[in-house]
């Protein structure tokens, strides 16, 4: 997988169920989107599993033309400290809410897996 570039490397992982975002081992400090290098210090980074936890920092509903439906735009601030663009499903659009607790799984949509987050009410 190395000589793949880190956006690949990064679908490669969820291909295989795997949500995994970077970490500068030196640091510790994680960072999403996938990059070359730590876009602080330009020091190398490790591929970590990420908890899966976060909560949501920002959201949107958008109101496409008839007959689509509504849907929502979240960012989300995981566990890790980075925030990544997605969406929380299993709950109407409009009732997704800043701070809401939520748990990453990776769905297959248009034959690409991606990351979106369901409400977590399992605690932590």
């Amino acid at each position: 997988m190395s000589s793949a570039s880190p956006g690949q490397q990064y679908r490669a992982f969820l291909a295989q169920g795997r949500f995994m975002i970077q970490r500068n081992p030196r640091t510790l400090r994680y960072v999403f989107y996938p990059r070359i290098a730590d876009p602080g210090s330009g020091e190398p980074l490790e591929w970590i599993e990420a908890s899966g936890e976060g909560l949501v920092y920002a959201t949107t509903v958008v109101h496409p033309r008839p007959p689509a439906s509504s849907y929502n735009v979240a960012l989300i601030e995981l566990r890790e400290g980075p925030r990544m663009m997605s969406r929380v499903d299993g709950v109407a659009p409009h009732e997704v809410s800043i701070g809401m607790r939520v748990r990453a799984r990776i769905v297959a949509e248009g034959g690409s897996p991606l990351v979106v987050f369901a409400p977590n009410t399992g605690g932590a």
